[in-house]
């Protein structure tokens, strides 16, 4: 089984207190549907940089910056894919973008 990045792009950050804990709430029975398939629960992005291949630095992430991510794996990218549809990012909005990694070292 290889492993698969998750990377959140855009979705919404809770406005209160009371909506904050909903959305905890959403990620965690996400996260105990797909159980052992996680290998990182990951964590929200915040302030980002990015740096051109010309050595230029700007601030943010570019046209469609991470928001956040989570690795897991699966048997294929199609089933990481599968699993990602309960993501709770999807509900506020934003997208998820399921990567194959590999070792190379």
């Amino acid at each position: 089984m290889a492993n698969y990045l998750l990377a959140y792009h855009g979705g919404g950050m809770p406005e209160t207190e009371k909506e904050q804990q909903r959305v905890m709430v959403a990620w965690g029975k996400w996260y105990e549907k797909i159980g052992n398939a996680i290998v990182d629960g990951g964590n929200p992005v915040g302030r980002t940089k990015t740096v051109a291949r010309t050595g230029r630095i700007t601030n943010g992430g570019g046209k469609n910056p991470i928001t956040g991510y989570t690795i897991i794996k699966a048997k294929d990218l199609d089933a990481a894919a599968r699993l990602s549809k309960g993501c709770p990012v999807l509900k506020s909005g934003g997208s998820v973008e399921v990567c194959e990694t590999f070792d190379v070292m």
